[in-house]
């Protein structure tokens, strides 16, 4: 395999460069595979729960698909929390930061934001306030964000609702990530 001759990128050349835009260029036409290969690891749960993260997310892109939601809401209900195990503190924006290049403004923004909004079903039981997302009121996507977490995500935790298997959603995640990229 042919390697950078540099130590040090500001010594890299044109040719490295090219060399390494090829490679990621490559790596980035796996991201779907990666995230799905990533999901399919998480068929465990934290202690509480009654179901696995895995289920949690397959009950909600199940659905997004059962209520006729486009091909990117989809895969994103089925990402949406993929920043649990690696970000607990923030994983709706590490979720959305991943998704960004491939959905629109509006699911992107409905992905970053799902978190504070998920705090109205229980921050008040835990002396915080439910009503977190009142800040954003009047936003474009306020409501959307509100339909998401009511409709697919805050009752996806159902050990008896039958959701699709992850290969299910293969064709999904490909379409999505096998097209150029959203750029800002």
């Amino acid at each position: 395999m042919s390697q950078v001759k540099f130590t040090e990128m500001k010594k890299g050349s044109k040719d490295d460069y090219l060399l390494l835009d090829k490679h990621e260029k490559k790596f980035a036409e796996n991201t779907g595979e990666r995230l799905l290969k990533f999901m399919s690891t998480l068929d465990d749960t934290l202690e509480g729960y009654r179901v696995t993260r895995l289920e949690h997310s397959l009950q909600t892109a199940t659905r997004a698909l059962n209520d006729k939601a486009d091909d990117e809401m989809i895969v994103a209900a089925l990402f949406h929390d993929i920043g649990d195990e690696l970000a607990p503190l923030n994983h709706s924006e590490y979720a959305a930061a991943v998704l960004k290049p491939y959905v629109s403004e509006k699911i992107h923004w409905i992905i970053e934001k799902h978190g504070e909004f998920q705090m109205y079903y229980y921050a008040h039981h835990l002396g915080g306030n439910r009503n977190q997302r009142d800040k954003y009121k009047g936003h474009k996507y306020f409501l959307d964000t509100i339909n998401f977490c009511e409709k697919w995500d805050q009752n996806s935790f159902d050990p008896n609702f039958k959701s699709l298997n992850i290969e299910s959603f293969r064709p999904y995640v490909q379409k999505i990530f096998s097209r150029k990229p959203y750029t800002s």
